[in-house]
């Protein structure tokens, strides 16, 4: 499940889902920019295995973009409760 949702925030940037996935996505692929900032072969290789490795390149982009920040890649913004079931929503984006 991590694999898909942090497939998808690279993908689009910004992602809506639950705030406790929000939650437990946000280390994750924080820890993936980090790998991403400094992109050696062994780095590459790491995320490529936790994600698919046609999204390598988009992580190792957005880890430059990150490059003067030390960390908080991420934002996580409550949503308001679904409709459907009330369960509470969250946006995770990426920090620009």
């Amino acid at each position: 499940m991590m694999k898909s949702l942090a497939v998808s925030f690279f993908t689009k940037g910004r992602i809506e889902t639950t705030e406790a996935k929000a939650k437990e996505l946000r280390p994750f692929v924080e820890r993936l920019i980090s790998f991403g900032k400094n992109p050696t072969v062994a780095h590459r290789r790491i995320i490529a295995a936790r994600v698919s490795p046609a999204i390598t390149n988009a992580i190792i982009r957005m880890g430059e973009k990150m490059k003067s920040r030390n960390g908080g890649y991420t934002r996580v913004i409550k949503a308001g409760p679904r409709k459907s079931d009330s369960s509470q929503r969250a946006i995770i984006e990426a920090v620009e």
